[in-house]
């Protein structure tokens, strides 16, 4: 999994509360674990017209003239801006994939729902939390400045915008430590590797019928 510490991109300002997995990747998708290529059908009901050939993905497709990413410079977003209750509905990971295919590093929110937000660091995206004032701040800038940057900064917890501003975000420390050094679920069970392999002898020793 690829580390996460400061990142700098163009926000996308998604104005809609309580978005929910079926929104972001609808079911229709969901064919596959492979983690990959699930960006093209990135919040597929609001970026096009007709609807996906279920036999032939690649199949060309009118576009949404009207949805935020299908408009220049947004189509290139890797930060995500949104509203509360991010995530909610069914606990899909592959919302989180679909996500990540597209390009976005990051989505800051005031809230998320549990099992998204859970999902996200298992697969190396950050979620953010800031206060509404501090959203609706960001929505303003987002909205009169074409190409809006922030600079996420996961070590110090802070989003930077381009006017100056610096917010503070909260994340729990174990959460924190596995996004900075890149350790989804076996890379947090393989820093026990010395301690596993101890148990192991040590059963084998006691049980070596079990491991005949």
């Amino acid at each position: 999994m690829i580390a996460f510490k400061t990142y700098t991109g163009i926000v996308a300002p998604l104005d809609r509360p309580n978005i929910d997995t079926d929104a972001i990747i609808p079911k229709q998708f969901l064919k596959s674990i492979k983690r990959t290529g699930f960006g093209l059908n990135l919040f597929d009901d609001w970026r096009y017209l007709d609807s996906a050939d279920l036999v032939d993905a690649k199949k060309p497709r009118k576009l949404n003239p009207d949805f935020i990413l299908n408009q220049s410079p947004y189509d290139k977003a890797t930060i995500l801006l949104a509203r509360e209750n991010f995530g909610c509905g069914s606990s899909r990971e592959h919302a989180v994939w679909a996500l990540i295919d597209f390009g976005f590093k990051a989505v800051i929110a005031p809230s998320f729902a549990d099992i998204f937000y859970s999902n996200s660091f298992k697969n190396g995206f950050l979620p953010v939390k800031l206060d509404e004032k501090e959203i609706d701040k960001l929505f303003d800038e987002v909205d009169v400045n074409l190409g809006y940057q922030v600079e996420v900064n996961l070590l110090q917890q802070t989003v930077s915008s381009d006017s100056g501003d610096v917010f503070k975000f909260e994340i729990e420390k174990n959460l924190k430590e596995r996004l900075v050094k890149g350790l989804d679920d076996i890379g947090l069970t393989l820093q026990m590797s010395e301690e596993i392999r101890a148990y192991e002898q040590a059963r084998s020793n006691s049980a070596p019928w079990l491991f005949s």
